[in-house]
Parts: structure tokens; sequence; C-alpha cells
């Protein structure tokens, strides 16, 4: 048996099923050590210690080390800085290797040159794979080359290109006798990171709700019903394989499957536009004159807006961390267009509330209701929430379900008349656009 040993670093991949990066490290190795960092650098900007993301993650790391036990086997658990992990790793083994999957965050993009070059100074190889999408990167591209950054004909090409062996699942239990033999290692406790338990449970197992997906198109864009599977946080931190719900989703859903094909979407734009995490992705939009107002924004933030599908959906996340996707977009629309409200804002804010909150989706929503992304709405669409809410909460049982006073004189008056917003953020659009073509005949 080799003395060397090998690391699978996890990150948001936090399962021993169907995992590419465990699955190649074992394939490939003997005395395989998987291992997971908590970075302080990430934790200490959460704010709100009451975080059911981190708890989530810390029972996925529970279920992690349970598999691992039953293999004979641990997972060693850190934090601490990403860098610190791995010089103290290579001082206390004969490290060979390590495996990750790709993350196409700016951050993550950083770290992981930041560890690859230390490992270097080491001979030690960094091997990286693809496994929280289906197609990452330049495998979708246009016939010049360039990035698609329209959506309808990247998923033309996306499901043109797609055969059984890009969702075949990694058998990874196949080869766990060549794990590292170790005995049960320490947890750091959610308080000793200055978090404190909340009420997310990590299901035994994760129900993949076909009857679900096969209503999906018709039943998506109602908030009151659970016409939704409500599998994003699980995508979002990898404790279900994308490439399962692509083979469950085939025959049953094609408008399902354009979900998943969003996600590859907006990692590939992240990956190809790094600047979009924190400007707009068109430039000629990203200088636009803001209100910003902070009294208005605090309003839209507690659901106090006077609007009541907007208000719905403000409470809903607020107290679960959870917002429908219809839902998403009019409290967006409603920031955005209706007060003149940087989307960076309302960008942050759902950062810090939404249980999946990941940066590609969240940043090409944002942009997409903004009007300043790719593939984005023409910035003269701008929802009318009484329409929304007559369409899709007609009998407003989702408002009434978290606007308990609606209806009553208690509920607030609207922060602003529908008509003068669309007619003011129609104005502000078009004069900012009209400047900024002004500004390119210099």
């Amino acid at each position: 048996m080799s003395s060397t040993t090998t690391i699978i670093w996890f990150r948001r991949d936090l399962r021993t099923e169907d995992n590419a990066a465990l699955y190649f490290a074992l394939k490939e190795n003997k005395n395989v050590l998987p291992i997971f960092i908590f970075d302080p650098t990430i934790l200490d900007k959460l704010e709100n210690k009451l975080d059911k993301r981190v708890d989530y993650i810390h029972q996925a790391i529970y279920s992690l080390q349970k598999n691992f036990l039953l293999a004979g086997s641990t997972i060693e658990v850190y934090y601490l800085n990403p860098l610190k992990v791995f010089k103290n790793l290579t001082e206390k083994h004969d490290i060979k290797n390590v495996y990750v999957n790709h993350d196409y965050e700016p951050h993550a993009v950083t770290r992981d040159k930041e560890v690859e070059a230390y490992l270097s100074t080491k001979n030690i190889t960094f091997h990286t794979f693809k496994d929280q999408c289906i197609f990452e990167k330049d495998e979708i591209i246009k016939d010049d080359g360039k990035p698609y950054t329209v959506f309808t004909p990247y998923s033309r090409k996306w499901k043109a290109k797609l055969k059984p062996y890009f969702y075949k699942a990694y058998p990874t239990q196949k080869y766990f006798n060549n794990l590292f033999k170790a005995t049960a290692t320490t947890i750091p406790s959610l308080e000793e990171m200055g978090f404190i338990k909340t009420n997310i449970e990590l299901p035994e197992k994760i129900i993949v709700n076909e009857a679900i997906i096969k209503a999906y198109k018709e039943q998506r864009d109602y908030p009151a019903i659970s016409g939704t599977t409500r599998l994003s946080m699980h995508l979002r931190f990898g404790t279900i394989s994308v490439r399962q719900l692509v083979a469950k989703t085939l025959p049953l859903s094609e408008t399902w499957l354009n979900e998943l094909i969003w996600r590859d979407f907006y990692m590939m734009i992240l990956h190809h536009f790094p600047h979009a995490s924190t400007k707009a992705f068109k430039k000629e939009y990203e200088n636009m004159p803001w209100r910003n107002k902070e009294e208005e924004f605090k309003k839209w933030c507690s659901g106090e807006t006077g609007y009541p599908i907007v208000d719905a959906g403000m409470r809903e996340l607020n107290a679960t961390g959870f917002m429908h996707n219809r839902v998403r977009m009019i409290t967006s629309s409603f920031l955005i267009k209706h007060l003149l409200i940087d989307w960076r804002w309302g960008e942050a804010y759902f950062a810090a509330k939404l249980n999946d909150f990941d940066l590609s989706a969240n940043n090409g929503g944002w942009q997409w209701a903004a009007s300043t992304g790719c593939d984005a709405a023409p910035y003269f669409r701008i929802f009318n929430p009484y329409e929304q809410q007559k369409k899709f909460d007609p009998k407003f049982d989702y408002i009434k379900k978290w606007v308990p006073e609606f209806g009553t004189p208690t509920y607030c008056q609207p922060i602003v008349e529908h008509t003068f917003a669309r007619n003011r953020a129609l104005e502000n659009y078009k004069t900012h656009l009209s400047n900024y073509k002004q500004l390119q005949l210099f």
C-alpha cells in the first residue's frame, strides 16, 4: 500500500454518491482522506448568526462523516483559512495530490489559485473536475467560439449536445476501500464558529417529487400551491447530484429541465464575465442614477410597501429563507423599477436571506430584473404588481398567509402609485441611455 496520502476537498458537493472528484480520487489513488473547511473569511461576513445555510452545511458534514465511518474512514473538518489548512496538512501527511470539484465564483477561483500555487511548491498536483453542472465554461459556445449571452440559443445547443454519458452517475462507492483508514474526528460545533442552531433539518433521504415535476409547467407560477420541487438548496450545496436530476427530469418535463439549464447558463456567464458579479453586465447601465432612498428600502425589506404580493414575498423570505421564483421576479422588479433602488442593494439582501443563495443565479436574476444583464428583460418591461396578483394569486391565498392584516384598516398604504412609478422609471432609463449614447460620441 502506498504511504502517500490523497486529499479529497469537499466544498459545494456535500454527498458521497455520484461525486466526480471523489470518484476520480478513489479510483486513481489509495489513502484518500476527505476534508471540509469552514472558511472564517466567508463565515465572518454573515451578520445573522442564526444562519440556516451554515446549519445545513454542518448537518451535511455529519452525514458525510456517518457514511465514511461505515467505510472505516472519516472526514477531517477545519474552521480555518484554507491555505493554512493545507500548510498544516503538508506537515502532517506525505500528500501526493488534491482533488476538488470546480467552483466558478470569483472568490472561489482566487482561493483555489492560491491553494494550487502553494501545493505546486510542494510538488503536489491539484486536480479539478466538473460536478455542479452538466456543461461548463467553453463546452457550450457559439459557432464563432464566443460565449452565449442569450439563453434560448444556448439552451437549444445544450439540449442538442446532451447525451446519456453527460449525466451518467459516478459509482463512487465501488472504490470506498481506497479511503484513508481512520476513526471519527471531531467536527467544530456551530457554537465554536459563532453560530446558533436553527430549525432547518437535512432530510435523511432527499425526495424528488415526480408528480410536481410533471405538473411544473402548469403550476410553477402560483405561489399559494406546492408547485415547485424545493430542491434548489440541495443543488446549491451539492447534497443532490445535478446528473441525477437531469436523468430523472428528461422524460417528465422540459420546462423543469430548463431551470437546470438556466443554472448552467448563469455559471457559464460568471465564468466568462466575472465583472458581472459586481457590475452591470451591460456597461451602458453601470452608472444609472438610482434614487436609493434608505427608508423605502427598509420598507421593501420588511414587507411594508403597501403592495400585497410584494409584501407577502418579502415576509415569506424573512420568515423562512425561501421565496417562490415568480415572487422573486415581482419583488425585484418592484425594488428596481418602482423605487429606483440599485439592484445591488436587493441582490445583497437576497444573498443574506436566501437559503439557496447561489451567486451566479442570484446575480443573473437581479440583473435580468434590472435590465442590466445578459438576456435581460427590456428596461420598458415593468411588472404591474396588481396584475401579477390577479394572475398568480387570484384568491389572495398566498397574500393572506403572509400579510394577515391585508384588507383591514391596519394594512399600510402603497409606498408609491404604480402608474407614476412606472413612468418615472421609463423616463429615468430612457434619459440615462440617451446621455450614455451622447457621451460615446465624444
